[in-house]
C-alpha cells in the first residue's frame, strides 16, 4: 500500500517543494497532486499517484486535459466528479489568465508576442476571425479590432473594413491576424492574395502593415518571419 504524502520526507512533498523552490520546479503530476489535495485511502493511492495517472492518460498535456470532458476525466481511476471539477476549474482559470487583454500602450517586439496575445483567443475557435492590431509609431498597442467572422475571402475582408479603424484611431502601423480552425496555420492562396492587397492599400495610405499572423492550434505562421513577405 502506498504511503500518504504527509509521511514522505518534506523534500519529496509537492506542496513543500513548491514553497521551498517555486512552482516552476514541479512536474505536471506534482502540480496536479497539489490541486487534488488527497488520494484514495481505500486503494492506497496518493494524490501524486492520481496526478501521474492523469499525466499518463493525457500524454502529459494540460491542453488535452482542458479539451477533455468531466465525464472522461472521471474514467481515470481515483478521479471522481469533485476532483474532475477541481481540475476543470483550475484549467479554466489558467485559460482566462492567458486571455487577459494586453492593455493599451503595451509594446510588441516580435511575432511571438502577438501570437501569445492571440493564441487562446483564436487558437481554439471553430470559425475564422480576422483581427487588426493597431499600433502607434513605437509599436505600442492602440486597439484590437475584429474585422470579420467566417471563411476568409476577399469579399469578406475588404480593405475598407480593415482601414476604417486604422484611420479612426490614427494608427501608424498595423498587424493582421486571423486563425485557421483546422489547426494548420499554413497560408492558403486566398491568404496570400488578401495580404498582398492589404499591403498595397497600406502603402498608398501611408500605413505600415508590419506582419500577418495566422494562428493554428499551438503554433502560428508569421508572413515576415517565415518568408511570405515579398
Amino acid at each position: 500500500m502506498a504511503s500518504p504524502i504527509r509521511t514522505w520526507p518534506e523534500s519529496d512533498r509537492p506542496r513543500e517543494k513548491l514553497i521551498e523552490h517555486g512552482a516552476a520546479t514541479l512536474s505536471n503530476a506534482e502540480l496536479l497532486a497539489i490541486l487534488l489535495r488527497t488520494g484514495d485511502a481505500s486503494s492506497g493511492q496518493s494524490a501524486l499517484d492520481h496526478g501521474r495517472a492523469l499525466v499518463s492518460r493525457f500524454d502529459d498535456s494540460f491542453r488535452k486535459l482542458e479539451e477533455t470532458s468531466t465525464a472522461e476525466l472521471c474514467e481515470v481511476k481515483g478521479i471522481g466528479p469533485a476532483k474532475a471539477a477541481q481540475i476543470k476549474a483550475a484549467l479554466e482559470i489558467a485559460k482566462r489568465f492567458s486571455q487577459e487583454e494586453i492593455r493599451r500602450g503595451a509594446s510588441f517586439g516580435s511575432s511571438a508576442d502577438v501570437f501569445n496575445h492571440y493564441r487562446e483567443q483564436l487558437g481554439s475557435l471553430k470559425k475564422e476571425e480576422f483581427h487588426v492590431l493597431l499600433l502607434d509609431a513605437k509599436n505600442r498597442k492602440l486597439k484590437d479590432v475584429r474585422v470579420s467572422e467566417g471563411s476568409l475571402t476577399s469579399s469578406l475582408v475588404h480593405p475598407r473594413e480593415v482601414f476604417q479603424p486604422i484611420i479612426r484611431e490614427s494608427a501608424a502601423a498595423a498587424i493582421l491576424v486571423h486563425n485557421h480552425p483546422s489547426g494548420d496555420p499554413m497560408p492558403s492562396q486566398e491568404d496570400l492574395q488578401i495580404t498582398q492587397r492589404l499591403r498595397e492599400v497600406g502603402e498608398v495610405m501611408g500605413v505600415h502593415i508590419l506582419d500577418h499572423l495566422i494562428i493554428g492550434k499551438g503554433r502560428y505562421i508569421s508572413f515576415v518571419d517565415d518568408g511570405y513577405w515579398d
